[in-house]
């Protein structure tokens, strides 16, 4: 099927519906019978097109059909239906399209810390810049590894609950300023990571820093790579917005970043039960790193099992996906 041809022939009928769906409060008797028209013909479309390769016509169809027969029945999904669709559907495909993006973004702060780090390291000019000697001891053998046990577990989990997700809606936040400012709050995240771990390998405690970073840095570092990388994707969809129009690239992948910041909230209280529980029990360090890897691949593999499947399924992760058919009357 030639899509360009396809587009052409029946843009009309979708702007049509478009704009009765938009002024649906305000409809005629006429106008109602014509809505619902033209929402069985567009359902047809659908239909037509998912069959093809053109993921973008297929979402945005079926944001259509779907706000259409919202329009048209009234009807509700129950809620546990609606939250069930956000964890299988909404939230994966939206990491998981967003994919590159979060890799170059972990690829780029990992580099930067470890630069930082064997900057630190070999230069003990830099460390006293950063701290006096007796500051670094202190930070080395007891405040570094206190840090993870000085309050009682459920306050601490609470707060880093509240520290991790605020770092998080800072990253996502930005990218109403179309992401310009996620790299600098990257590289001040980065920094703070590259010159702890430089000071501490600067007097052979590196086995430490790691035995007590992992188990909840791998997810909760991940969690920032994915905020970062849906804020700074929100922004450069303005730049390049593909087939769409730009404003409707920027509407849709907005629609995402809200998608990527709910999603968040359960992989950030994960990573706080981590650093609260794991982090400084009395566990090896073998079993605590064990757990943080577990956390960290379980979290990957669902992006990607459930990500995948709902992106071959024509999903954007933007609104509910509309019938296979069209309905009959």
């Amino acid at each position: 099927m030639d899509i360009d041809a396809f587009v052409a022939a029946h843009k009309p009928t979708w702007d049509r519906l478009e704009a009765l769906v938009r002024h649906r409060g305000s409809l005629t008797g006429p106008e109602v019978d014509e809505l619902v028209d033209l929402y069985q013909r567009v359902a047809t479309h659908l239909s037509i097109v998912r069959s093809g390769s053109d993921p973008l016509l297929v979402g945005r169809l079926s944001a259509l059909v779907a706000r259409a027969r919202s329009a048209v029945t009234g009807a509700h999904t129950p809620a546990w239906r609606e939250f069930a669709r956000f964890f299988t559907v909404s939230f994966p495909v939206v990491a998981y399209r967003g994919r590159w993006w979060w890799l170059g973004t972990s690829v780029a702060f990992l580099a930067v810390s470890a630069v930082l780090a064997v900057w630190v390291a070999r230069n003990p000019e830099v460390q006293a810049a950063v701290a006096g000697p007796e500051q670094i001891r202190q930070l080395v053998e007891h405040d570094f590894a206190d840090y993870y046990s000085e309050h009682p577990a459920a306050a601490f989990a609470g707060q880093v609950w509240i520290n991790n997700a605020w770092v998080s809606m800072q990253v996502i936040a930005m990218s109403v300023l179309l992401g310009l400012p996620i790299p600098y709050i990257l590289w001040q995240n980065a920094a703070n990571v590259g010159v702890s771990a430089g000071l501490m390998a600067s007097r052979d405690r590196l086995d430490v820093f790691f035995g007590l970073i992992t188990p909840h840095g791998l997810l909760e570092l991940t969690a920032v790579f994915l905020a970062a990388a849906a804020g700074m994707r929100l922004g450069w969809s303005v730049i390049d917005p593909g087939p769409r129009r730009r404003a409707e690239a920027l509407a849709e992948q907005g629609r995402a970043v809200v998608s990527v910041a709910l999603g968040l909230v359960v992989v950030l209280l994960v990573s706080g039960l981590i650093e609260a529980l794991v982090t400084p029990s009395s566990l090896p360090t073998w079993a605590r790193v064990g757990i943080g890897v577990v956390a960290e691949a379980a979290f990957l593999a669902y992006v990607v099992y459930f990500g995948r499947r709902a992106l071959r399924a024509g999903e954007s992760g933007d609104l509910e996906r509309a019938p296979d058919v069209a309905p009959s009357t």
